[in-house]
């Protein structure tokens, strides 16, 4: 049984050089050891904390986004609301013009036509003041051909011209 219960010398021993080993251990290994630890522990909470910021950010980007969008969409309906508008103000300033110029035409052609009617008046007249004219000298050749009308038509004339 020798074997199974070790001695008191040996336990001793034991005990010295696993304080030994314990005192080794914790002056050169268990300093660094620790160290690293703390340093790995350091690096895993900064790398949280970032993790953590870098979570904060991206929502933050996202309710930007979200808010440059909104400004983008109420942008784009005014801008095509003014559009629209420009338009339909281009399009009856359109209407209005050529209203316009459909009334001057008109009137323009309305006094062309009556001043062309007062042409084709006045040549009328003309005309027949032309035509009367031949009429009256063919007459009077006619009557004037004969002596005694010719003193006839003077005596006429005479006449009434010392009753006037």
């Amino acid at each position: 049984m020798d074997i199974v219960t070790p001695g008191i010398g040996l336990i001793f021993w034991t005990a010295i050089l696993f304080i030994l080993v314990l005192v080794v251990l914790r002056r050169f290994a268990y300093k660094p050891i620790l160290e690293a630890v703390k340093e790995r522990e350091d690096t895993i909470r900064e790398a949280l904390n970032s993790s953590t910021k870098a979570k904060d950010e991206v929502e933050e980007l996202k309710k930007e986004i979200d808010e440059m969008k909104q400004t983008a969409r109420a942008e784009r309906e005014t801008i095509l609301k003014d559009a629209k508008d420009a338009a339909g103000k281009i399009l009856s300033d359109s209407q209005e013009a050529a209203k316009k110029e459909y009334e001057r035409i008109v009137s323009s052609a309305q006094e062309d036509i009556q001043n062309e009617k007062k042409a084709a008046l006045a040549e009328v007249k003309n005309q027949v003041a032309k035509f009367s004219v031949e009429i009256a000298e063919k007459l009077l050749r006619n009557e004037l051909s004969d002596n005694n009308h010719q003193e006839k038509l003077i005596n006429e004339l005479i006449d009434e011209t010392k009753l006037n």
